[in-house]
């Protein structure tokens, strides 16, 4: 996908100016985590006139908010477990970002194929959607389609033919959850704010001792090391699988804010599925919703969705969920006849669920967020998806301003476009690689105007490039690496080590690892 100019864009702060102002103003919302939530909450705040810190302890997005299924989509699933509410909000917020960001979400066929015995008969299909396409006021991009079996192989060549009884094409939309996520953290920078990825809080500041209020933060630099004292008049905990971290840093006994599940997705090369658009599968193993998902020359299918006690930085594949997701997709396109060997590469995320909820099942578990205000007057918020970001952060700085007693200029983030660029074309316009559509001055682009530090936030998060090579990116890693190195002023050592930590970091984020105790089965 690429990324056209929607805004015109001043000139980003260098990293030292911005780290000194961490330091040197007082903030009245200082954001923790920035994932699409933390960066949305930032932009609205920014743009209604608050003084607004962001820090992030590693990349923007580089948690659950880029190893999500990259859809912006109403919850056709949720309509089983009755959370019509949430179908609602989230067609709407779906209704509004393919409006204010079409260049980032952009929308997709799904094709729902029905088999004999199918756990969800061509009946009930065509209710669900129904009632879908009601909850989006039938302002979605298009209304479902019931289909007999010619017509969902008119659409989808590839799928298994035998027992095929008919299904439905429906709408919903894509995106790409690193650079949603992007172009709200610039935004905030263009709105005033001050943001900084890399910077880990190392402790939360308090009025008094442990126990009152809250003040702020310090944060250690892990770019270039060294802390800063941040002070603020509210904290927002937006850390998402890493929330409870920062909850233990007010002290106390404070209960377990989430409840995390995990979802892994794997890539495939697009031609040993044969797949034309976006198809809704029912796993055969435990009949779940899940999807294969068109991506460029390759094919994503996820997701899984089970409990699990990994920490959220080293949360990975594991070999049976990759197992699982081949299965699946082997089901529904049998001449694919996918292995492992055919995996180019495999993520996991944790979703970041409020903990307070009851049961079993992570699927049927609400994507419901909870915002709430300690003791130490710290706000939280949990739970959420990708789809409603924006609508959990109007909600949240409006909590905000009530708890800091403050006025402010109403939201506008409904009606804002959200900014996004990308690269000039200039005389040297060669490729990374030639099969994909990523370019030098790409690199170049991430530096300069997209807050990149890290080669990972280059391969893996301002581009695709991770994602799309077998190699996650390591070949090209010295390349990109000598070209950050002339703009940020690495020596050969400083690029030796830039390297070197892309190889870790690939390791921790695409490794497919035996399975491991604490996680549950699908």
């Amino acid at each position: 996908m690429r990324y056209a100019p929607r805004v015109s864009t001043p000139a980003l702060p260098r990293r030292a100016q911005r780290l000194n102002d961490l330091g040197d103003r007082a903030f009245d919302l200082l954001v923790v985590g920035g994932g699409i939530t933390g960066a949305g909450i930032a932009r609205d705040a920014a743009r209604r006139g608050l003084a607004v810190a962001l820090v992030e302890r590693d990349d923007f997005a580089s948690g659950t908010s880029s190893r999500s299924s990259r859809l912006v989509h109403g919850g056709v699933r949720y309509l089983e477990h009755g959370y019509l509410h949430l179908v609602f909000e989230a067609s709407r917020e779906r209704r509004r970002l393919l409006a204010l960001a079409p260049h980032l979400v952009h929308p997709l066929r799904f094709t729902w194929p029905v088999y004999r015995g199918a756990r969800v008969p061509r009946w009930k299909l065509a209710a669900g959607l129904t009632l879908y396409d009601v909850l989006a006021l039938f302002r979605n991009v298009g209304r479902h389609r019931r289909l007999d079996a010619p017509g969902v192989l008119a659409l989808e060549p590839a799928l298994a033919r035998a027992d095929l009884k008919g299904g439905a094409a429906y709408w919903d939309a894509a995106t790409n959850d690193s650079r949603l996520t992007l172009a709200n953290v610039l935004d905030a920078t263009y709105a005033g704010a001050t943001v900084l990825n890399h910077a880990d809080v190392e402790r939360l500041t308090f009025a008094g001792g442990a126990g009152s209020a809250v003040t702020g933060a310090v944060v250690r630099d892990r770019i270039g090391g060294g802390e800063v004292e941040v002070r603020a008049r509210l904290v927002v905990n937006a850390a998402g699988p890493w929330t409870d971290e920062i909850t233990r840093m007010e002290g106390g006994d404070a209960p377990a804010a989430v409840r995390g599940t995990k979802g892994v997705h794997i890539t495939v090369p697009a031609e040993r599925v044969g797949n034309a658009g976006a198809v809704t599968m029912l796993s055969p193993d435990d009949g779940r919703v899940m999807f294969t998902l068109p991506s460029g020359t390759h094919t994503i299918i996820g997701t899984t969705d089970t409990r699990t006690a990994e920490h959220p930085h080293e949360v990975r594949a594991a070999r049976s969920d990759v197992r699982y997701l081949l299965a699946a997709c082997n089901r529904f396109f049998p001449e694919a006849r996918l292995t492992e060997d055919d995996v180019v590469s495999a993520w996991a995320g944790i979703r970041p669920l409020v903990a307070r909820q009851k049961g079993d099942d992570p699927a049927s578990a609400s994507r419901e967020h909870s915002i709430r205000l300690s003791a130490s007057r710290v706000l939280t918020i949990t739970g959420g998806k990708l789809t409603t970001y924006r609508e959990m952060a109007e909600q949240c700085v409006d909590r905000a301003l009530r708890v800091l007693g403050a006025r402010a200029r109403p939201c506008d983030t409904d009606r804002a476009p959200l900014p996004g660029e990308r690269a000039a074309e200039a005389a040297d316009d060669r490729r990374l690689v030639p099969e994909l559509p990523w370019r030098e001055v790409d690199v170049d682009h991430a530096v300069r105007a997209e807050l990149a530090e890290t080669v990972a936030d280059v391969l893996v998060r301002r581009t695709t490039l991770a994602f799309e090579r077998r190699d996650q990116g390591r070949s090209l890693a010295p390349q990109v690496a000598a070209r950050m190195g002339n703009i940020l002023r690495w020596t050969d050592a400083g690029i030796a080590h830039a390297v070197a930590e892309y190889e870790r970091e690939v390791a921790r984020l695409f490794a497919i690892t035996d399975d491991v105790a604490g996680s549950a089965s699908h």
